[in-house]
């Protein structure tokens, strides 16, 4: 049966769901009220970035994540697997990827160094008090050369399975346990994929993660791969389609059977100016069109002199209370409450897009 909601310690998530990066334990500009007007169900918090920032043991001895951040929701810890391939793959002088750990520079010299293994990543994110602990993978490029991606794939079945020994080690006296869930690697091979499906389902895990860059060079979605992917893993496991974030290519994947979505996209491009706009009220059957929507570019000179909120049709904060005039001002002054103002509103997008997917 396809699950409709995700049970956790700190409640369940709607499904589908979009978790906006709190990478370094913040999403910029934004606080924990803001989060949850905006409709917010959940967040994503990135361990590499915490180690590398001295922020893990602190966190702890402020009570866990949720305490520190004072976030009541469900909250997801990433094991930095993808700072695999967006910094060791991009650039060898920022670490090594060895059979049974990786090694980050994160200053690009051997001066300080982060050492992740499938242990410690598990052991870091229950510390954290994470809701959903993901095992640590080996994520490529798609145009890595075919070996790379059968050492990866193995890499990330082998890393899974250790992830799962220590978890069930660490927590086999737990009352209410977190969710486990693995990576499917591959690249753009449906063979490699599924055998990576096939090794991780015979370990078993509470869902599984689309991991790797499903954009196509042209900048579309690889529909095919992530579609074929979807098909090779349970429905009744939780299906995380890792890094997506466009509110086309969200819709495109959760019709293809994926439920659960992070992506830095609207967070950052709020505080680049642009901002999303629906071009009707939300409704499945607006949602069917190719283009749904629209991007405001809110210092352009058409909104300079206008009352408008930033879209009429949007509960959010910022659209209830200020004109796209005086965001306008606030970008062009610099003013830091405008990154919060247009967080706010694409955060709402998001919330509202999800909202009507669940339909």
């Amino acid at each position: 049966m396809i699950q409709t909601t995700i049970p956790t310690k700190h409640g369940s998530i709607n499904l589908p769901a979009f978790f906006p990066d709190a990478t370094k334990a913040v999403v910029k500009s934004l606080d924990s009220i803001d989060l949850i007007n905006a409709g917010v169900e959940g967040l994503v918090v990135n361990i590499f970035h915490m180690l590398n920032h001295g922020a893990i043991n602190i966190t702890r001895q402020m009570g866990g994540i949720h305490r520190f951040m004072n976030w009541k929701n469900p909250i997801i810890t990433d094991s930095g697997g993808f700072q695999v391939m967006s910094l060791i793959r991009q650039n060898p002088k920022m670490g090594t990827i060895r059979e049974n750990k990786v090694v980050f520079y994160p200053q690009g010299s051997k001066d300080q160094k982060i050492i992740l293994t499938p242990e410690k990543v598990v052991q870091t994110q229950l510390r954290l008090g994470s809701d959903i602990v993901m095992c640590l993978d080996d994520c490529t490029k798609p145009e890595e050369p075919e070996q790379e991606q059968i050492e990866s794939i193995e890499r990330t079945a082998n890393w899974a399975a250790r992830c799962k020994k220590e978890f069930v080690k660490l927590t086999k006296n737990w009352e209410s346990k977190p969710l486990l869930l693995a990576i499917v690697q591959g690249g753009q091979s449906k063979r490699l994929r599924q055998k990576c499906a096939r090794d991780l389902l015979n370990i078993g895990f509470d869902g599984y993660g689309f991991g790797g860059w499903p954009i196509l060079p042209n900048g579309k979605l690889d529909n095919e791969i992530i579609k074929f992917t979807s098909e090779l893993l349970p429905e009744d496991k939780i299906k995380y389609a890792m890094g997506v974030g466009k509110p086309e290519n969200i819709r495109d994947c959760v019709n293809a059977g994926w439920q659960l979505f992070d992506c830095v996209i609207p967070t950052r491009d709020a505080r680049h100016k642009r901002l999303y706009v629906f071009d009707d009220i939300p409704t499945k059957e607006l949602l069917k069109k190719p283009d749904f929507y629209h991007y405001l570019y809110i210092q352009d000179s058409i909104s300079k002199y206008s009352e408008k909120p930033i879209d009429p049709n949007c509960s959010c904060h910022t659209c209830q209370n200020y004109s796209r005039a005086y965001l306008n001002h606030l970008f062009k002054i610099n003013e830091v409450t405008a990154w919060r103002l247009a967080t706010i509103h694409n955060l709402r997008f998001y919330s509202q897009l999800m909202e009507t997917l669940r339909q």
